[in-house]
């Protein structure tokens, strides 16, 4: 509940730079993928590179109609910042995951059948964000900057 209630904190966190810490660290996980993180029944279906730190995915599961998004280090190490979230212009559903991590950032997910999907992340000082994403053909926009 907290988590969905921060998020358009966060999401404007994103867009002005901010990070927002809201979770405790993962433990490292060595040959994460995004369905380690989001579920084996979840299929990427979007990536955008965080720099040369890693990735931020966006998966969907067909038979839920459920997106999830994970931001996933190419090196796992030290704890670093790093975030994960998705949001759903069309209906405000979102969720969001903040902290200092070794390996991934997420899972978060949000019901986006038939919806376009905002979504990004960071590593590091490296920030991501896709908006008007995977809705047909309606071009996204990509933003990455570094704080």
């Amino acid at each position: 509940m907290i988590r969905f209630a921060l998020a358009p904190v966060a999401l404007t966190a994103l867009s002005l730079g901010a990070a927002v810490g809201l979770a405790s660290p993962a433990a490292a996980a060595p040959n994460t993928t995004p369905q380690k993180v989001c579920g084996s029944s979840y299929k990427t279906v979007n990536s955008a590179p965080v720099g040369s730190g890693g990735t931020v995915y966006l998966t969907y599961n067909s038979s839920n109609g459920r997106n999830c998004v994970a931001t996933i280090r190419s090196n796992p190490g030290a704890v670093m910042d790093m975030s994960s979230w998705i949001f759903i212009p069309d209906t405000d559903a979102n969720d969001s995951d903040w902290g200092q991590y070794t390996s991934y950032a997420g899972p978060t997910y949000a019901y986006g059948k038939g919806h376009c999907v905002d979504w990004g992340g960071n590593i590091g000082n490296v920030y991501v964000q896709v908006s008007g994403s995977n809705c047909g053909a309606l071009k996204e926009h990509r933003t990455t900057y570094v704080r």
